[in-house]
């Protein structure tokens, strides 16, 4: 099935905490990881973040202070979150939800360089959307 290796770990218990604003996953194979909303969101693998390929990213910023409005499960592969800025069109497989729990500080320190290559600040609201077309926005 897309998004679930064969013999990955598979999630064990999935625990929203709303005050801290993280996800919690308990894996099969023992590992535990806190994932930040700010980092699935920033990281979301929807086309509307991740573009429709290499070079088309969009550089997420404002997203802090965001929260889960509802995490829903797709099969038995996979989570879709709702999050507070209306964003829910990603689908969060359990590799992915793995990879972006044992990533973390990578991803961190990737997504601070790209803010600084853009010259954008973390918390500055994100820009207006133009109009391109695309029915997946």
């Amino acid at each position: 099935m897309a998004g679930l290796q064969a013999g990955a770990p598979t999630p064990q218990s999935i625990t929203v905490h709303s005050a801290s604003r993280v996800l919690e996953v308990g894996f099969s194979d023992g590992a535990a990881f806190r994932i930040p909303f700010e980092l699935m969101r920033v990281y979301s693998p929807s086309a509307e973040v991740q573009g429709h390929g290499p070079g088309q990213e969009v550089l997420q910023t404002g997203k802090r202070e965001v929260t889960l409005a509802g995490l829903e499960p797709v099969g038995n592969y996979a989570v879709q979150p709702a999050f507070s800025d209306g964003h829910d069109t990603g689908i969060f497989s359990w590799d992915y939800l793995y990879f972006l729990g044992s990533q973390q500080d990578r991803l961190w320190a990737d997504y601070n360089r790209r803010l600084l290559a853009a010259g954008a600040q973390r918390d500055a609201p994100m820009p207006e959307k133009g109009g391109h077309g695309c029915a997946s926005h």
